[in-house]
């Protein structure tokens, strides 16, 4: 059995953030050769070009990070009716100088929670359209907006049963697409 280490990046920088406590329920969906790790963005400076040929510590972690995972999974919240800045920020990093994008090649998850009722449909649209820039190829179905309201997680903090069915069959697939981009 092979193992698949997934970078996990949360666009939110909250400690209580409903992004993070999705994800972190969410991965309890895959299968036991598939593992998470939480990718820091928090601690990133600003990107600036000035300083790609010498980057700081922080910004060798996350594309090491990048570079070592077999796949990325994003859960980003929707401001403005785009991505966090925290997060551009990253993938901003990650992605320079030119030519050397740890991001290439990296098959790709996008999902995220909103209290809003189209959850973070802006948000995912416009962090795919950098995706595909990128050179992830991007899982496109099923899309999943999702709506944080009562009864999306039970009192163990896991996906409930009424949105369980539709977030494992997410993740089944994500799970086939990270599998297929790393035969």
């Amino acid at each position: 059995m092979n193992q698949y280490q997934i970078a996990l990046v949360v666009g939110s920088l909250r400690s209580e953030s409903i992004n993070r406590k999705f994800a972190d329920a969410l991965v309890r969906l895959a299968p036991a050769e598939f593992s998470f790790k939480h990718v820091e963005i928090g601690d990133l400076p600003l990107y600036n070009q000035d300083e790609e040929n010498n980057p700081p510590e922080s910004v060798k972690r996350l594309k090491d990070a990048i570079k070592s995972a077999h796949g990325v999974l994003f859960v980003t919240p929707e401001y403005n009716r785009s991505v966090p800045g925290v997060l551009k920020n990253a993938i901003d990093h990650a992605s320079r100088p030119y030519g050397q994008s740890a991001w290439a090649g990296k098959p790709a998850g996008v999902i995220g929670v909103s209290i809003g009722a189209i959850g973070t449909a802006m948000a995912q649209q416009h962090l795919r359209n950098m995706l595909a820039y990128l050179d992830m190829p991007t899982l496109g179905q099923p899309e999943a907006f999702i709506h944080a309201k009562e009864g999306l997680y039970d009192e163990a903090g896991n996906i409930s049963l009424g949105s369980k069915q539709f977030l494992q069959g997410w993740m089944d697939k994500y799970v086939a697409w990270v599998k297929k981009h790393n035969a």
